[in-house]
């Protein structure tokens, strides 16, 4: 998913005051939506040292990706999951982080069973947060060098890929700042914004539903059949020819009679 460069650079960012802000906005959200929902297994693509699956009650729970830390060591383009087997996929900013995002989400489809979830992270272009990757002189650095997606357009994958999405949310009001200080001054623009401007939140999240086109089987209508409505079938008899003793049997059986063909 990054390179070994990116993979650098995304460690050194969330030892910062910035990257912890926004992992504890972020775990406490997973924490709170994942713990109600059911299944038997669940794993997390991306972000794979940090457990936002943690407080998931299903019994077989695994992170994937090309990290230390990961469970499964895989590429999430080609997941080695069986087909319809996963209940819960989980997505931290793994799509604006890779070249190919469709690819991913077909494969999210494709693992997940019907009905099952999807729960995708993702940082908003059109926040204090976008304005700051715009300005980024460095686009190398970790988060500014990703593909920011915005809401509109994520919903728009989403329904192309047939998830129909069912719940979501803003977080991580407070600006960009580099320094503790002025993040801890700015706090309180974390329930100001949710109230105020709850579309700029630097993060947005989406729950969505796999949907899976079925094939309705149309049966024939036995219960018109001539047998069931008491019908005499009689076959066709040419012209001019004479049979004798031909029994025909109505569908009840009620009666039966000889009959000739003159």
């Amino acid at each position: 998913m990054f390179d070994s460069v990116l993979q650098q650079s995304m460690q050194q960012w969330l030892e910062t005051s910035l990257g912890q802000y926004v992992l504890e906005q972020e775990q406490c959200y997973f924490d709170r939506v994942v713990t109600d929902i059911f299944g038997y297994n669940a794993t997390q693509i991306g972000f794979s040292g940090f457990d936002f699956l943690r407080n998931n009650r299903m019994p077989f729970k695994f992170a994937l990706g090309v990290r230390d830390g990961a469970s499964v060591y895989a590429h999430p383009h080609f997941l080695p999951i069986k087909s319809s087997s996963i209940d819960l996929v989980l997505l931290p900013h793994t799509l604006e982080f890779n070249s190919n995002p469709h690819q991913i989400l077909r494969e999210a489809h494709r693992v997940l069973i019907p009905e099952g979830k999807v729960i995708i992270s993702g940082f908003n272009p059109f926040s204090l947060w976008g304005m700051r990757q715009r300005m980024a002189k460095s686009k190398t650095d970790f988060p500014w060098c990703g593909r920011f997606i915005a809401l509109p357009r994520m919903q728009d994958w989403l329904e192309l890929h047939n998830f129909e999405i069912v719940a979501g949310q803003f977080g991580c009001y407070v600006p960009p700042c580099t320094r503790e200080k002025w993040l801890s001054r700015l706090r309180f623009m974390e329930a100001a914004g949710d109230r105020w401007w709850p579309i700029a939140g630097g993060v947005y999240f989406l729950q969505a539903v796999k949907h899976e086109c079925g094939l309705h089987v149309i049966t024939p209508c036995w219960e018109d059949s001539p047998a069931k409505r008491g019908t005499v079938v009689v076959p066709q008899i040419e012209r001019g020819h004479r049979m004798n003793n031909l029994e025909v049997s109505t569908g009840t059986m009620a009666r039966e009679g000889r009959w000739r063909a003159d």
